[in-house]
């Protein structure tokens, strides 16, 4: 047996974790650093609107984040699952089908900004003082640099579902590293401001789909991975599978694009300020986000494998260990984000009543950090099991059905302080359906287990 399949099938579930997610959750937090550097760099020229217009550009940003998730992660799933079942040639070919589709489609976005850039600036909530800055940043980052993006993020899915986190992580990172040191030279020595991070960070993606290119060459005989055209056509079964665990993941991201837009329609009917400031805090708080997401994509590879072998406890097992050190985790930056608020303002941005009103929306956000993170990873509990119609569920309820609608009544009955408490009581009554769905499908394993006998959940056509 080797190493890899060690990992999967006899590794102690803690350390299988570890050796998996550890590398995925520092790529994430290179990642969220190196996303943060923009902010924290445009933030030392002491122009909110900078500051602004760059959260503002990062809703469009996350289109091509839904995109990778609609086929790195529904075919990522499956590869794993095809694994577990032994089925090695149509995981070659899912990998395939699924890097070319989300290319495709993903140029086809692309050129829809380019026609539309500044009517969607507008619409979500760009105004007089930040559509220029706004426009130099899409262009760069999306127009530009879309296509490494997503080759990227698709190659990552990719490389993690068979076991190689540590490569998949090390492209992530050296993208992000990259950018670190470039954004303090193009916007400072240069004189470029926001298009001078626009400039570093689509650099550093091309950097690091530089990378997983070489890399999918230098180990594609040694794994089923493949992205030769010549393996592209799939059996509509497994497209079917690919595309019911990818969509809920892609509506995910897109319904949390929709929100964040919401929030700054909203948000930017009491001035720019406070669109500069909540701005801040979202990037603050993605940082146990990335934790939270670099364990679960750690996770979803084992989860999936061992749900195809029929090694429930195993997977069951896995499940709980992340559940626990994602909320540890979690619960630690709440207490650290109240007593330093004000602190990691400053570290953004000079402006004071920036500074003042960003420390009050952190205090609040951050308090739905730890509801957020278990109803993330039970989400990717159900992804990994080809649970498609559960995810959905818990996707649509969290982010549409429940955040948006709370969005416009907090706002209409508080104010701006109402916008900031709603994704608290959102991920509450989400945690209620998550966790009753979670027991559902625990009961229907356990009485599999105990007739010794399942259905398969991988089969040809």
């Amino acid at each position: 047996m080797d190493k890899k399949q060690q990992i999967f099938e006899t590794m102690p579930v803690p350390k299988a974790v570890a050796s998996l997610a550890l590398p995925t959750i520092l790529s994430q937090l290179i990642t969220t650093i190196y996303n943060l550097a923009d902010t924290l760099y445009i933030g030392q020229t002491g122009n909110p609107y900078m500051v602004a217009a760059v959260s503002l550009s990062f809703v469009l940003f996350f289109i091509l984040n839904a995109i990778a998730n609609l086929f790195g992660i529904g075919g990522g799933s499956l590869i794993s699952r095809m694994m577990g079942a032994k089925q090695p040639e149509y995981a070659k070919r899912v990998c395939s089908f699924s890097f070319w589709s989300g290319g495709m489609l993903a140029v086809v976005y692309i050129l829809f900004v380019l026609a539309f850039m500044d009517p969607l600036l507008s619409l979500l909530g760009a105004s007089e003082n930040t559509i220029g800055y706004a426009r130099d940043y899409v262009t760069w980052v999306i127009v530009v640099g879309g296509v490494p993006v997503i080759v990227s993020m698709l190659m990552g899915h990719f490389l993690r579902s068979v076991g190689y986190a540590k490569e998949s992580s090390i492209g992530i990172a050296a993208g992000g590293v990259l950018n670190i040191i470039l954004d303090p030279i193009f916007i400072f020595p240069l004189g470029m401001g926001v298009k001078g991070a626009a400039i570093a960070t689509m650099l550093s993606n091309v950097a690091a789909m530089t990378y997983y290119l070489i890399t999918f060459m230098r180990i594609r005989r040694r794994t089923v991975l493949s992205i030769a055209p010549k393996n592209y056509s799939l059996p509509w079964n497994y497209v079917r599978q690919v595309l019911s665990i990818g969509f809920p993941a892609c509506i995910a991201t897109l319904l949390a694009s929709l929100s964040n837009s919401v929030i700054n329609k909203l948000t930017s009917t009491y001035g720019d300020i406070p669109v500069a400031a909540f701005g801040i805090v979202k990037k603050i708080d993605v940082i146990p986000m990335s934790v939270g997401m670099g364990l679960s994509h750690g996770m979803l590879p084992l989860i999936a494998y061992n749900y195809s072998a029929k090694n429930y406890e195993r997977m069951k097992s896995v499940s709980r260990f992340g559940r626990f050190v994602s909320f540890g985790f979690s619960a630690f930056c709440v207490v650290v984000f109240q007593l330093l608020a004000s602190t990691l303002l400053r570290l953004f941005i000079s402006d004071a009543e920036t500074i003042e009103m960003g420390s009050r929306f952190l205090r609040i956000a951050c308090l739905a950090v730890p509801l957020m993170q278990m109803n993330f990873l039970t989400n990717t509990t159900f992804q990994a099991m080809g649970k498609g119609w559960q995810s959905l569920i818990l996707t649509a309820c969290r982010q549409g059905l429940i955040n948006i609608p709370l969005l416009f009544l907090m706002n209409s009955l508080f104010g701006l302080i109402g916008i900031i408490w709603t994704q608290l009581a959102a991920d509450a009554l989400t945690l209620v359906i998550s966790t009753t769905l979670y027991a559902g499908v625990v009961k229907k394993l356990d009485q599999e287990e105990l007739a010794g006998s399942g259905e398969e959940c991988v089969t040809i056509d």
